[in-house]
C-alpha cells in the first residue's frame, strides 16, 4: 500500500443502520470490517474519508417536502451521527453533503469538507490516484459516489463492507454489476491483508 490509495467511507451513519429512520438490513455489520481497512490504511500513512449526509430539517429530499425519503440524518441530531461502532481515527477527514435543500446529493463527490473544499479537490491535493469505497448504501450513495470518483481516480469497491436499501430485490446487485461495468474493481478485505 502507498499513499497514493485513500479510503472512502460513505456515510455510515445511525439513521441507515437498524434502529435508523432509514434503516439497510445489516447495515451496523460493515462498520466492523470498515474498522479492519481503517487500521489498515492509517498504518500505511493513508488518507481516510468519511462521508455522511447532513441534511437541514426542510429539503426537497424529505417525503414532507415532496421528495422520496423519511426524514434522516438531520443535523446535529444523533441519527446523523457515525455508528458508534465505526472507529474512525482522529486524522479522518469529515465531508459532509446534501446541505442544500433543493440537491438530493446522493455522492461524496457533492461533499465538503469544514473549509468547503470538495472532495475531489481534497484527493488531488493529497496525490490520490486510486480510491477504496465502501459503506452504505450500495444502492444509492455507495454507487453515486464510486460512478463519480472512476471519472477521476482508480476505484475498488469493498464488496465485505457495502449493503444495500433493495427497495426493489435486485438493486444491490444491479448496483454492484453497474459500477464494475464502469471500470471499479471488486476488493476484500483478505487482499488488502496481503498487501
Amino acid at each position: 500500500m502507498s499513499s497514493d490509495r485513500a479510503l472512502l467511507v460513505v456515510d455510515v451513519q445511525n439513521d441507515f443502520c437498524p434502529g435508523g429512520a432509514l434503516a439497510v438490513t445489516q447495515g451496523g455489520k460493515v462498520a466492523a470490517v470498515l474498522n479492519k481497512y481503517i487500521a489498515a490504511f492509517v498504518k500505511q500513512d493513508a488518507l481516510v474519508i468519511a462521508s455522511r449526509d447532513w441534511h437541514p430539517r426542510r429539503t426537497k429530499h424529505f417525503k414532507e417536502f415532496g421528495g422520496p425519503w423519511p426524514a434522516h440524518c438531520v443535523q446535529n441530531t444523533p441519527g446523523a451521527a457515525f455508528h458508534p461502532a465505526l472507529k474512525l481515527p482522529p486524522q479522518t477527514i469529515i465531508v459532509s453533503k446534501g446541505m442544500d435543500p433543493d440537491k438530493d446529493s446522493y455522492s461524496a463527490f457533492q461533499a465538503v469538507d469544514e473549509k468547503g473544499r470538495p472532495l475531489r479537490d481534497i484527493l488531488k491535493d493529497a496525490g490520490v490516484k486510486e480510491l477504496w469505497t465502501g459503506g452504505l448504501a450500495t444502492d444509492y450513495c455507495v454507487k453515486a459516489s464510486v460512478l463519480d470518483a472512476l471519472k477521476h481516480f482508480r476505484v475498488n469497491l469493498l464488496m465485505d463492507a457495502i449493503k444495500g436499501v433493495n427497495i426493489h430485490p435486485d438493486d444491490s446487485k444491479l448496483a454492484v454489476e453497474e459500477m464494475l461495468h464502469a471500470g471499479a474493481q471488486e476488493m476484500t478485505l483478505d487482499h488488502i491483508l496481503k498487501v
